[in-house]
């Protein structure tokens, strides 16, 4: 085990070594948004994960929504466990996520399954001279069955199928995906990892007979907690399979200048790598108070929403999120707040419970 945790260290060490020493061009930055098709799958699936910055994959404990975001983290102790959340999202989008896992001790691993939902609501219909014909529909929708199974004492893989289905209008969409995550916890020193591919696959039917991708992702995330402060911090990289995730406005291309006639000085080499890289990155915290943690207070920053979202010369807390975990006799009560842009935020609201203590 120990040579496995030396060479997945060495592998990661070696990756960021490499893109590191790669230029960081500009002329050819990517945009993480707005180039694939069912984005709505990379949205956080609960209050939960919206308080700590949009993703979670490297915590195992019994919410069933991380089997998810990590189907490595799938474990008996979500057996029985239902969790219902919705997203009050911009534009009076409704966005949700319904989960429930099960453990199947006969056959030795865990399951679980999902819907999420995303409702459009309906928009106006006009024509090119502005006269309404009537309304318009759109909504999405994905089914979501996964498993995990314990390979040591230490160490989970879990896998997830997913079938999408979207509707625009008149126009459908269709696209068959799969997770895998592989879970590491340590319960002696209170530290946990996870590696996870997210949304691998291909679409079935397309809008216009043009297939498009899919929000493809691989993520690595370390979790630890404190052992005299009930405590725990995270940190997520994402979007691990491209390197230069930098936007490139052209609003802010040409030369700039300040007050009293200075000009606004260029960016360096050094700057851009460091602003780069932590584009990759998420962190989080969550206090976890009380007897069987009955209180749980959460913080989250996303370096790629504050560097996207921001308005130049405006102070905002793009990127900030923060939440709260109340447990109420027999039930989990969530609330997730995520700053996204001066114009607003989303709020996400999750109940979730046992259902064995019902039976």
């Amino acid at each position: 085990m120990n040579t496995l945790l030396r060479k997945i260290s060495l592998v990661c060490a070696a990756y960021c070594y490499c893109q590191l020493l790669l230029p960081t061009a500009t002329a050819t930055a990517q945009v993480t948004g707005g180039r694939h098709v069912f984005s709505f799958l990379t949205l956080p699936q609960s209050a939960r994960v919206t308080g700590l910055g949009g993703a979670q994959i490297a915590v195992r404990d019994d919410d069933p929504v991380f089997a998810i975001t990590n189907p490595g983290a799938l474990n008996p102790a979500m057996s029985g466990r239902m969790a219902f959340n919705h997203n009050f999202f911009l534009g009076g989008i409704q966005h949700g996520y319904i989960s429930y896992a099960q453990q199947l001790p006969k056959w030795g691993f865990t399951m679980h399954g999902g819907i999420q939902y995303m409702s459009y609501g309906e928009m106006k219909r006009a024509d090119e001279f502005g006269d309404i014909q009537g309304t318009v529909k759109a909504g999405e929708t994905a089914f979501t069955l996964g498993a995990a199974r314990p390979l040591t004492d230490k160490l989970s893989l879990g896998l997830n199928a997913r079938m999408a289905f979207s509707r625009l209008d008149t126009y459908k969409s269709s696209a068959l995906l799969a997770d895998a995550g592989l879970m590491y916890a340590d319960s002696a020193s209170r530290f946990t990892a996870g590696l996870v591919i997210r949304n691998a696959g291909t679409q079935l039917s397309t809008y216009a007979d043009i297939k498009e991708t899919l929000p493809f992702d691989i993520q690595l995330g370390v979790s630890k907690r404190l052992k005299h402060l009930p405590f725990r911090f995270s940190v997520i990289a994402h979007h691990l399979q491209e390197w230069d995730i930098r936007y490139n406005d052209p609003n802010l291309q040409g030369d700039e200048v300040l007050l009293f006639g200075d000009e606004q000085p260029k960016e360096s080499r050094a700057t851009a790598v460091i602003d780069n890289f932590f584009r990759h990155l998420i962190f989080n915290g969550e206090f976890l108070l009380g007897k069987n943690e009955g209180l749980r207070i959460r913080l989250g920053y996303n370096h790629l929403l504050k560097r996207e979202l921001s308005v130049s010369n405006y102070r905002s807390l793009a990127g900030f999120s923060g939440g709260l975990g109340v447990k109420i006799s027999r039930f989990r009560v969530d609330f997730g707040y995520g700053a996204y842009h001066l114009a607003g935020g989303v709020a996400h609201l999750g109940i979730g419970t046992n259902l064995r203590e019902f039976f």
